[in-house]
């Protein structure tokens, strides 16, 4: 992916700039997770003084103000309550589920105040969906392997009360049982090939799918007529959540 075009679009720029509008106004110390290139961690280090930039693969961010560390969300090895404030944006989608809740307890358990959150809004990850040609099997978009709403955000993080709370974007995105059927025995050729993500079954890089066959063309365009049937039933819904969840006092 071409960061710096995706970080120009205007989706993102909206994204980000509610993120950074969320922003406590007090605290020192943030960790910033899920880092990447430290486009985020940066501007975190504008605001405040000292920035922990972690990722899977420590990242390699220039700023006097970013200290970067190689760690896992699952497993923070930082003492309670080390930072101010925790940001967490475009990770949780990403967390294989039956890890979901350990990570969010790992966020909980390091912040002494604010958890800020944001992830994709009842994002329907049927849609996109690639098919890894090393072990045929199906992967979501991006490597989304959760969706939320406010709901469950609020689940995952007991004992905290939401300080503040936005809504961006709007999508009407949907698909259908068959259509996503008859996608997946196409070969799914208009998946989100182009991700960074790996297939989530092998963990090889995805690549490009092969040309269709005449009958893969015709499965695919049933898929579509069965999409189109249903948008006159579809509801706009945001395309991101985001949460400042601030730690009760117990």
């Amino acid at each position: 992916m071409d960061l710096k075009k995706y970080r120009s679009s205007a989706s993102e720029k909206a994204r980000v700039n509610d993120l950074m509008r969320l922003l406590p106004d007090a605290g020192s110390a943030v960790l910033d997770i899920g880092a990447r290139d430290g486009f985020i961690s940066r501007l975190l280090a504008d605001r405040f003084p000292m920035v922990t930039a972690l990722d899977l693969v420590q990242p390699s961010i220039e700023h006097e103000r970013v200290l970067c560390v190689k760690g896992d969300i699952t497993a923070l090895y930082f003492p309670d309550a080390s930072f101010d404030l925790v940001f967490c944006a475009e990770v949780l989608e990403h967390i294989p589920s039956h890890l979901l809740e350990t990570a969010c307890r790992e966020l909980a358990r390091v912040t002494k105040d604010h958890v800020l959150i944001g992830v994709p809004y009842k994002q329907d990850i049927r849609i996109g969906r690639t098919t890894c040609c090393k072990c045929n099997k199906v992967s979501p978009p991006w490597g989304h392997v959760n969706t939320f709403d406010e709901n469950l955000l609020l689940e995952l993080f007991p004992g905290f009360r939401v300080a503040n709370r936005s809504f961006v974007g709007e999508t009407d995105a949907q698909t259908n049982l068959l259509s996503c059927a008859l996608m997946d025995m196409a070969g799914n050729p208009y998946g989100t090939y182009s991700q960074e993500e790996p297939c989530i079954h092998c963990g090889e890089s995805l690549e490009n799918p092969p040309p269709r066959r005449l009958w893969q063309k015709a499965l695919t365009k049933a898929a579509f007529i069965g999409m189109s049937a249903q948008r006159p039933f579809r509801k706009l819904h945001p395309n991101w959540i985001h949460l400042l969840l601030k730690k009760s006092n117990m």
